[in-house]
C-alpha cells in the first residue's frame, strides 16, 4: 500500500534547542518504552529518560526544553552533530513525527536516521555548527515565541534575526517531502512507463509471464 504523508513545503515554528553531539535513537526513544506493534503512542516516551524525573511515574522534569512554553509545541528541532546515530530503529522518527516535530536541524545525522526522517515526512536540515549554534542562541533568548522559518521548495532556513541560510538536499528526498509521497508513491507516479514497459515486455518474452 501507497504511503501518503504531510506534504512540506514550508513551516514557520519556534525552534526547541537540544544541543548535544551524538544523540543516539536510544536516547530518542529508549527501547523500553518501545511496547507496542504500531506507530502510536511513542511519543509518551520520546527522550524519556531526559523529559521525566521519574519515568515510571512520568514527572516531567521541568528544567527540559520540550517540558518548556513555548517549546513544548516546537515543531523545528535543533541539535548537535551527529543526530540519531546508533540503532536503526524507526520508533525515533515516529516518535518524534507523533510529537510533531517536523524539521530537525543538525551539523550532521545518522545516515539511516536521515532516511528514515525522509521517508516519514520529517525534514532533515545540514547546516554548519556555528549556524547551528547561533539559531541555538536566538531560539533560547526569544522564548516568548520567536518563530524560524523553513522554505523547503528555495531550500533556506530564516532565523527571526534575519538572513536565510540555504542548505541541500537530494532531489529524490525532496520530491518525496514536497509531495507527501512514500518511495512506494514516487514509483507509483510511473505507473504508465511501468505498464507500458511491461506490455512491450510480454510480447517480446511471452514465456516468462507463463
Amino acid at each position: 500500500m501507497t504511503l501518503t504523508m504531510r506534504k512540506f513545503t514550508t513551516l514557520s515554528s519556534v525552534a526547541a534547542p537540544i544541543m548535544r553531539v551524538n544523540i543516539d535513537t536510544d536516547a530518542i526513544i529508549p527501547s523500553r518504552e518501545m511496547k507496542g506493534v504500531t506507530k502510536d503512542g511513542l511519543s509518551v516516551g520520546m527522550f524519556a529518560n531526559w523529559r521525566y524525573t521519574n519515568v515510571d511515574a512520568r514527572v516531567e522534569n521541568p528544567d527540559f526544553i520540550l517540558n518548556k512554553a513555548p517549546f513544548r509545541d516546537a515543531e523545528i528541532l535543533l541539535s548537535g552533530e551527529n543526530f540519531g546515530c546508533g540503532s536503526s530503529r524507526e520508533h525515533a522518527v515516529w516518535a518524534l513525527k507523533e510529537w510533531g516535530i517536523r524539521c530537525v536541524i543538525a551539523p550532521s545525522f545518522g545516515t539511516i536516521f536521515y532516511g528514515n526522517c525522509v521517508r516519514n515526512g520529517i525534514l532533515p536540515i545540514v547546516l554548519s555548527e556555528d549556524n547551528v549554534k547561533a539559531f541555538a542562541v536566538v531560539a533560547e533568548r526569544g522564548a516568548n515565541g520567536t518563530l524560524f522559518t523553513v522554505d523547503l521548495l528555495a531550500q533556506t532556513v530564516t532565523s527571526p534575526e534575519g538572513g536565510a541560510h540555504a542548505f541541500y538536499i537530494a532531489p529524490a528526498d525532496k520530491e518525496m517531502l514536497v509531495e507527501g509521497l512514500d518511495p512506494i508513491g514516487l514509483t507509483l507516479k510511473q505507473d504508465d512507463a511501468i505498464l507500458a514497459f511491461r506490455e512491450k515486455d510480454m510480447a517480446q518474452r511471452p514465456w516468462v509471464y507463463l
